[in-house]
C-alpha cells in the first residue's frame, strides 16, 4: 500500500487542524488513523468497486473517510451532510451507493463479496455530486490519476511559501475547499487549518486567527470576501501571501477591495469546474483589474467553438484539453458525450480567447437571456450592476414575457448604508449600457439565494421575481 497517491507522497511536515474543536493530526498521525478507518470499512465488507457516501458533519472525519475508502479499493461519493432524507434516496438511488458514512457508526454491507485492495490509478476514485432536489443528480466521475494531476499542476503554479499555512473555510464536500483548499497544500507539507463553512458570528474570530496562526493562503467564494469585509478590519500587510477567489464571478472592484483588505496584490480570480477537478486556470491582480480575466490553463489548452467549428482564438463556447479532466458522469453516457465535442471538454461558459491562450469569461450559455432575438449573458449585468458604488452583490436572470420572449430581472443586495431605489438603479444603468441589457425587472434584496454549496442561485431568484415575493 506504499505506492497509494497522496496519502503516502504526503511530506512528514503536513499537519491538519480543525479550528472549531481544536484537535490537530500530524501526517503519520492522519495516516495512522486513515489505515485503522481501512480497518473498519474492511470488516463491514466495503472493498473493490463499492460506492460510499461521506456525510461525516466532521471534517477531519469527513477526510479520514474518503482516504480511507481509497485504501480499500472504494470510490468516495462526497455528499452534503445537510442533505435530508428525501434527497438522500434521490442520490443513493442516482448513483447506485452501497453505504453511508455519517458518524452514525458502520454498518455491514450483506453479501458484498469484494476484496479490499488500494485503487488503480484510472478507476474512480471519488464522485462529486450535484444536489437531488432539482431532478437527477450528476455524480462527475474523477479518477486518482486525475486528482493526483490536479494538485501537482496547482502546486507548479503555487509555491510552496505561499500556502505554508493554509485556512480552508469551504465545506469539505465542495471540490474548491477539498482538492484546492486541502489536499493541494497538504501535498506540499503544508499546515492546512479546518473551519468549514463559518457563521456570520464566527468571522470576527476567522479574521483574528489569520493574524493569530499566521496564515498565508485563503481561498474561497466572492460572497465570503463580502462578508468577511464587513466584520473585521483590513489586515496587516503582509499577513496574506495569497488569495484565491472562485466559483461565481468576480467583480473589478471587489477584485480590488479583498486586494485591499487582504494587504496583498497577489489575489487570483480563479476558474474552476469540478469535471475538471477544481482549478482550472488563474489571472492575477492587474491595474486596472482585467474583469473576468482568467488567464491560461494550469495544463492542458483552451479553444473555444464557434459558428465554423473549433477555434484557437475568438469569441464561444470555452473548450478545454488537459490532464486532470473527469473520466465522466456516473451511469450517463449520453450526458457524457453532450459534454465533449471533437475531443474537447465543453465548459459551458462563453469567453474570449486570445492568441497566447488568455481567456475572458462572458457568461454562462445556459444562463443566457433571448431578449426578442438580442442575446444578454446574465453575468454581464451582473457586473453591469456590480460597478454601482452602492450594490454589494447583484444576480441576473431571464423572466418570461410575451411580447419580448424573456426580459432581464435582477436580484440586488445595497451596500451597507445605502439608500439606492430601483428606479434610480435602472436609470443609472440606462447610462451605462445596451438597452437589452437594462433590468426591466429589479428587486432589492437582504440576501442573495444561495445553493447548498454557498454559491448564488439563478433558479431560486427567477422563481421568487416570477412570483412577485420581494
Amino acid at each position: 500500500m506504499t505506492d497509494l497517491p497522496f496519502l503516502w507522497l504526503m511530506p512528514e511536515t503536513a499537519c491538519l487542524q480543525d479550528m472549531r474543536s481544536g484537535r490537530s493530526l500530524s501526517a503519520s498521525e492522519l495516516r495512522a488513523r486513515v489505515l485503522a478507518r481501512a480497518h473498519t470499512l474492511e470488516c463491514a465488507g466495503v472493498g473493490h468497486g463499492h460506492r460510499i457516501a461521506i456525510a461525516q458533519p466532521d471534517p477531519i472525519h469527513y477526510l479520514t473517510d474518503i482516504l480511507a475508502c481509497w485504501v480499500v479499493g472504494a470510490c468516495a461519493v462526497a455528499v452534503n451532510p445537510a442533505l435530508p432524507e428525501p434527497e438522500r434516496a434521490i442520490v443513493t438511488a442516482a448513483l447506485d451507493l452501497h453505504l453511508w458514512l455519517d458518524g452514525t457508526g458502520v454498518g455491514r454491507l450483506a453479501g458484498s463479496g469484494a476484496a479490499a485492495a488500494p485503487l488503480g490509478p484510472d478507476e474512480p476514485a471519488l464522485l462529486m455530486t450535484t444536489s437531488g432536489t432539482t431532478g437527477q443528480p450528476k455524480g462527475v466521475t474523477l479518477s486518482l490519476r486525475a486528482l493526483e494531476a490536479r494538485i501537482l499542476l496547482n502546486l507548479a503554479h503555487m509555491p510552496a511559501h505561499e500556502i505554508a499555512t493554509t485556512l480552508c473555510p469551504l465545506p469539505v464536500f465542495f471540490g474548491h475547499g477539498l482538492i484546492g483548499n486541502i489536499l493541494t497544500p497538504l501535498a506540499s507539507g503544508a499546515r492546512v487549518l479546518l473551519w468549514p463553512a463559518p457563521r456570520m458570528d464566527e468571522l470576527p474570530a476567522l479574521a483574528s486567527a489569520l493574524t493569530d496562526e499566521g496564515v498565508r493562503f485563503l481561498s474561497s467564494v466572492p460572497a465570503f470576501w463580502q462578508m468577511l469585509m464587513r466584520v473585521a478590519a483590513p489586515l496587516p500587510a503582509g499577513t496574506l501571501r495569497r488569495v484565491h477567489v472562485g466559483s461565481a464571478p468576480l467583480a473589478a472592484e471587489l477584485w480590488r477591495s479583498i486586494a485591499r483588505w487582504s494587504g496583498t496584490a497577489n489575489v487570483w480570480n480563479m476558474f474552476g469546474m469540478t469535471e475538471a477537478a477544481n482549478w482550472i486556470s488563474g489571472a492575477r491582480l492587474s491595474d486596472p483589474p482585467q474583469e473576468a480575466a482568467i488567464g491560461v490553463p494550469w495544463g492542458g489548452r483552451f479553444a473555444v467553438l464557434t459558428e465554423s467549428g473549433v477555434a484557437r482564438s475568438g469569441q464561444g463556447e470555452l473548450l478545454l484539453r488537459g490532464p486532470a479532466l473527469m473520466q465522466g458522469y456516473w451511469n450517463a453516457p449520453h450526458m457524457t458525450q453532450q459534454a465533449h465535442s471533437a475531443g474537447w471538454f465543453r465548459t459551458g461558459d462563453i469567453a474570449t480567447l486570445d492568441a497566447d491562450g488568455s481567456a475572458i469569461l462572458r457568461g454562462r450559455r445556459k444562463f443566457e437571456i433571448n431578449r426578442a432575438g438580442v442575446k444578454v449573458l446574465a453575468e454581464e449585468v451582473d457586473m453591469l450592476l456590480m460597478r454601482h458604488p452602492d450594490v454589494a452583490e447583484a444576480l441576473a436572470v431571464g423572466l418570461p414575457d410575451a411580447v419580448a420572449g424573456e426580459i432581464v430581472g435582477a436580484g440586488v443586495v445595497p451596500r451597507a448604508g445605502s439608500d439606492i431605489s430601483v428606479a434610480a438603479l435602472i436609470d443609472w444603468c440606462r447610462d451605462q449600457a445596451r438597452p437589452e441589457a437594462v433590468p426591466a425587472r429589479l428587486a432589492l434584496l437582504d440576501d442573495l439565494p444561495r445553493s447548498d454549496r454557498g454559491k448564488p442561485d439563478r433558479n431560486a431568484l427567477r422563481e421568487t421575481l416570477i412570483a412577485g415575493k420581494p
